[in-house]
């Protein structure tokens, strides 16, 4: 729990975050290592911004928990208008296709 924790931290401290979610995906994926996260995120930031934009903007906030720490993270950005559209879901994380199979 202690990255989930982390990356909600440093997102927070870095974006204006008006929605918020980091779920630790890991138990479906690895053997007991928190390395898979999905990240639901609504910001006014992103008004205007392209989806590769937005990645870049937590990529690099994110950017040491990445290279060290995080083998994938599920991001799904949207602005205020595109969160309410969406009747405030995101998609379904996919099952794992490879890594460290149980």
């Amino acid at each position: 729990m202690q990255m989930q924790f982390q990356i909600e931290e440093k997102l927070m401290a870095n974006i204006a975050c008006q929605h918020l979610i980091v779920t630790n995906e890991s138990h479906m994926h690895s053997a007991g290592t928190d390395s898979h996260f999905k990240v639901i995120i609504v910001s006014t930031e992103f008004e205007g911004k392209r989806l590769l934009q937005r990645h870049r903007a937590i990529n690099s906030v994110l950017a040491d928990e990445l290279a060290n720490h995080i083998h994938a993270l599920a991001l799904h950005t949207y602005t205020e208008h595109e969160w309410t559209e969406l009747y405030e879901q995101a998609p379904l994380s996919p099952k794992c296709a490879g890594g460290s199979k149980k």
